[in-house]
């Protein structure tokens, strides 16, 4: 396995590939200090590469996480619709556990198969005309076993498609919109209201333009892409079903393993993620906070912007 190592003043920075294509860990940081300028730029290169990097053995609280953050773009608030639910003191931080989704939604709302702190591959919020352009999470509590998470490269995965099928969908865009997974509505749940009254909805280009590095990513995901507009209903369940395939094959991902203190650090842009629930049945407990970066505008491969459907530019907090 390749270990880059590059030193700075406090020593070295180590970057370990975890797969073939997606996730690297990064050693030799500690998130609890002032980080330099170097130690920034080698973070953000291995980020861009990777897609997703990891830090272990953090000792990190909500204050330093943000701190983190601040290193690479501005921190948005929450979440658009759970800002109320934030931490005291911290409107940046969204925590991401059973307990804290049931007190948001009602009681036993994580025992509902259409929860969106269950299965499927996203990214986080597209819906938003300017999607976050990165998620930091940490983990504070974690099962004995169980309660990974998964992440694929959407970059390799555009690379891995036949060249008639790049073109094809480089033509092409798909409304994202909050509530819906696989194009279906999600109906019966608490959380229904605020898609009423407040609904989250852009229409964003099926192959961006990674706006550093330039590479053409599949930037639909089944958490939130409701249709391929350009095309018929069965037409885009037909060819969303190809390109969700395409993203979650073995190849392009990594699973991480969680320990009290991990951090996970992922280009929302290029990176999909789905946290498989497999612990919530034996009783054990899982916290994690996270915050994101505020994203732009995405650009598609035929040089179309985005389009607000509902909602408005989600900002720094």
């Amino acid at each position: 396995m390749t270990i880059t190592q590059q030193r700075t003043d406090r020593g070295a920075v180590t970057v370990r590939p975890l797969s073939g294509y997606t996730g690297a860990e990064i050693g030799g940081v500690d998130l609890t200090e002032p980080l330099e300028p170097e130690t920034v730029a080698q973070i953000r290169a291995a980020l861009l590469e990777w897609k997703v990097v990891f830090f272990r053995n953090q000792a990190i609280d909500h204050a330093a996480q943000i701190r983190f953050g601040r290193y690479f773009g501005e921190v948005t608030l929450a979440h658009p619709y759970e800002g109320d639910t934030a931490p005291s003191g911290y409107p940046e931080i969204h925590t991401v556990s059973p307990a804290a989704y049931d007190e948001r939604y009602g009681a036993n709302y994580r025992r509902r198969e259409t929860n969106p702190n269950g299965p499927g591959w996203h990214a986080d919020v597209t819906p938003l005309i300017n999607p976050p352009a990165a998620s930091i999470l940490r983990a504070e509590v974690v099962p004995p076993y169980g309660g990974d998470t998964q992440f694929t490269n959407v970059a390799k995965a555009f690379e891995g498609l036949s060249d008639p099928l790049k073109h094809l969908i480089k033509g092409l865009s798909a409304e994202h919109r909050f509530g819906y997974a696989h194009g279906t509505r999600r109906h019966g749940e608490p959380i229904e209201h605020l898609l009423d009254a407040k609904p989250l909805a852009a229409i964003h280009p099926v192959v961006r333009i990674h706006p550093e590095t330039g590479e053409p990513v599949i930037y639909v995901n089944p958490g939130f892409t409701k249709q391929i507009v350009e095309l018929a209903p069965r037409e885009s369940r037909h060819l969303l079903d190809l390109l969700f395939e395409q993203v979650g094959r073995p190849e392009y991902t990594v699973r991480f393993k969680w320990e009290a203190g991990s951090v996970a650090f992922w280009d929302n842009r290029s990176a999909l993620h789905l946290a498989p629930r497999d612990y919530e049945h034996v009783g054990h407990d899982r916290v994690l906070h996270r915050i994101t970066l505020v994203g732009d505008v995405p650009i598609g491969a035929d040089g179309r912007r985005s389009v607000l459907v509902d909602g408005e530019p989600f900002l720094a907090a």
